[in-house]
Order: structure tokens, then C-alpha cells, then sequence
């Protein structure tokens, strides 16, 4: 199975954690190839030259290629680089599985955190845009935590 990982990949712990979880990823089992978009030195080694046209079609050929999509959706927001590769997949109705586990998203049932929302500028919860969102439940999944997101790649890869 080809795995395609999209996540933010300009910061030292972003960087970490994509390698971290992609790690877990590939220890599901041995028939899991996994594209991790910041291995790719040819259009990701920053101190050399890739210009956009060149990142779009090397990562376009990747997502177009997987079997599955795979998003960390967590930040201020999605990161843009993410939404347009889950674009993509949606396009070519590719599954997707998108991992979000910004605390915000705690308390839903909290009526103080209810109310406030009723309050300008007092939301207690973090936005992200739907139409993104949507494009990956309509193929798939979003989970919260690690291991739903482990288990979920896990169901996929066993139909």
C-alpha cells in the first residue's frame, strides 16, 4: 500500500513529529511504503532550488500514485501545502485519513465554553475550514488521537 503523508513541514517540530508518526506508520507492516514529502531531498533540501512548478508535479505524482492519503490538520490552520494535496485526493476520490489533535477541540459539553460562543470573539474552540475538512470525510476519516489515527490507516490496509 502507498501511503502519502501531508503535513506541515517548515518548522523543527513539525519536522519531528511527521518522522515520529511516520515511523509508526511503517511499522503497521512491511507492504506500507510511505511518501514523506520533507524526505523528498530533490525538492525539499532548502538550501537548494526547487521552484513551485517542480514541488507541484513531484508531490501531484506522489498523492496521484497513493492508495491512501494520510493529513496532520493540526495548526493555526491547515497548513496550505496540506489542503492542496487532500484537493487532490479528493479529485481522484483517493481515501483519506486526517489526524487533528488540537485540545481545543475539548469540552464540546461545557455549557461556560456553550455560551461563550454567543460572546464576540470568545470561541473557545479552534476553526477549521470546512470545505477542507469536508473533502477528507468525504473520503474518509478524521480522528483525534494517534492511535485512532494508527488504527484507522490499520482498517484500510486490511480491506
Amino acid at each position: 500500500m502507498n501511503i502519502y503523508f501531508a503535513g506541515p513541514m517548515f518548522a523543527k517540530a513539525d519536522l519531528l513529529y511527521n518522522e515520529y508518526l511516520v515511523k509508526k506508520i511503517r511499522e503497521l507492516d512491511d507492504s506500507i511504503e510511505v511518501y514523506l514529502p520533507q524526505e523528498n531531498e530533490g525538492i525539499n533540501d532548502k538550501t537548494a532550488y526547487a521552484d513551485s512548478k517542480m514541488i507541484a508535479l513531484a508531490d501531484t505524482e506522489k498523492v496521484l500514485e497513493s492508495d491512501l492519503l494520510v493529513a496532520i490538520l493540526d495548526g493555526i490552520t491547515i497548513d496550505a501545502g496540506v489542503a492542496s494535496e487532500i484537493g487532490v485526493a479528493y479529485a481522484k476520490n483517493i481515501p483519506m485519513i486526517g489526524l487533528y489533535t488540537d485540545t481545543r477541540q475539548q469540552g464540546a459539553n461545557n455549557q461556560k465554553k456553550l455560551a461563550a460562543l454567543g460572546d464576540i470573539a470568545e470561541n473557545q474552540f479552534h476553526y477549521l475550514n470546512l470545505y477542507t475538512i469536508g473533502l477528507v470525510k468525504l473520503n474518509g476519516a478524521v480522528v483525534s488521537d494517534e492511535q485512532s489515527f494508527l488504527d484507522s490507516i490499520k482498517q484500510t490496509l486490511n480491506k
